[in-house]
């Protein structure tokens, strides 16, 4: 098992957030506050319901770090990517929605000044 990981955090989109908890917990023994998806207290991930009607996919959503977020995602369209998530600013930083050419997302994500 490798000790690192490259992302640095993961949303679980899926159309039953209570189901899911209660899965991950039973299963794995994780634990969830709020939205937040924990191990040791430590938040690594989160948990989202997606709105019904809603026709995404159910999936796992990695966030892989980058240190310039604009230029991370020009360089995913020049090798074939589709940006599904124009640039988004948030308190702890930014981050673009990509598919890579066999339609797998990804998000990638420049942590706030400040913030690793």
């Amino acid at each position: 098992m490798r000790p690192d990981s490259p992302f640095v955090f993961f949303d679980v989109r899926t159309a039953d957030a209570a189901g899911s908890k209660r899965f991950f917990a039973e299963l794995l023994g994780w634990e969830t506050r709020d939205a937040l998806l924990t191990s040791g207290g430590a938040p690594w991930g989160g948990l989202t319901e997606l709105a019904p009607g809603d026709d995404r996919t159910p999936q796992w959503l990695p966030y892989a770090p980058v240190s310039d977020v604009d230029a991370a995602a020009a360089k995913a369209r020049e090798l074939g990517g589709t940006l599904v998530r124009e640039r988004t600013d948030l308190p702890f930083g930014s981050l673009v929605v990509v598919t890579d050419p066999g339609g797998a997302a990804l998000v990638l994500f420049q942590a706030a000044p400040g913030l690793s």
